[in-house]
């Protein structure tokens, strides 16, 4: 009674929202050029936020030219904000897999260079042993005629990419890049996992 006095809808909601975001983990993967890794994640029930950006690297806080530049060590990636009562850590490793080519060394179709190499960082020991019981088990089943080269390291720092490539594939549809690559993997991608997306 006391604290209603002193609360009011908006604050109680605030108040939920916090306790409810407690309970998200994150996810770091890189797997080639962000904007594709973006628009195909942000479209999983149970994804809450995904934000291109560069982890991996020797300097802190670089920008996109210097990334693109391979002097830096970074590799674009997508930091993936998720609630595991809705999808887990191995559904995620099985989206990652599935949709780029783990087999191309620090390549991923036309994009060529370190920074669009296969990487996981791994947040804790629980998401360590989870992405390399998953690669041992993709590289025992033969899904890929080449052995699979993706990275499994310690994450260190996260870095958001700048502004004009956060959401890129929803503001910029129309252009080629988009048009040529995204869309058609994109199309791919809900056929394959069209039962875990969002409605």
């Amino acid at each position: 009674m006391i604290f209603s006095s002193f609360t009011n809808s908006s604050t109680t909601e605030n108040f939920q929202k916090k306790m409810d975001e407690s309970k998200y983990k994150k996810a770091v993967f890189g797997e080639g050029c962000f904007w594709c890794t973006e628009a195909l994640f942000s479209r999983l029930n149970g994804v809450k936020k995904v934000v291109s950006g560069y982890s991996g690297g020797k300097i802190p806080n670089p920008t996109y030219r210097e990334v693109c530049s391979g002097l830096t060590g970074h590799a674009e990636c997508t930091e993936i904000t998720y609630d595991p009562e809705e999808i887990t850590y191995p559904e995620l490793l099985e989206v990652f897999w599935s949709t780029h080519d783990p087999t191309t060394l620090n390549r991923q179709g036309g994009d060529v260079g370190t920074q669009y190499r296969s990487v996981i960082f791994y947040l804790d020991e629980d998401q360590k042993k989870q992405a390399e019981e998953y690669k041992e088990k993709l590289e025992k089943e033969k899904i890929w005629d080449k052995p699979i080269v993706t990275d499994i390291v310690k994450f260190d720092k996260f870095y958001p990419a700048e502004d004009y490539h956060q959401e890129y594939y929803e503001h910029n549809s129309d252009q080629s890049y988009c048009r040529l690559v995204i869309t058609p993997k994109l199309e791919k991608f809900k056929k394959v996992f069209g039962d875990k997306l969002k409605k």
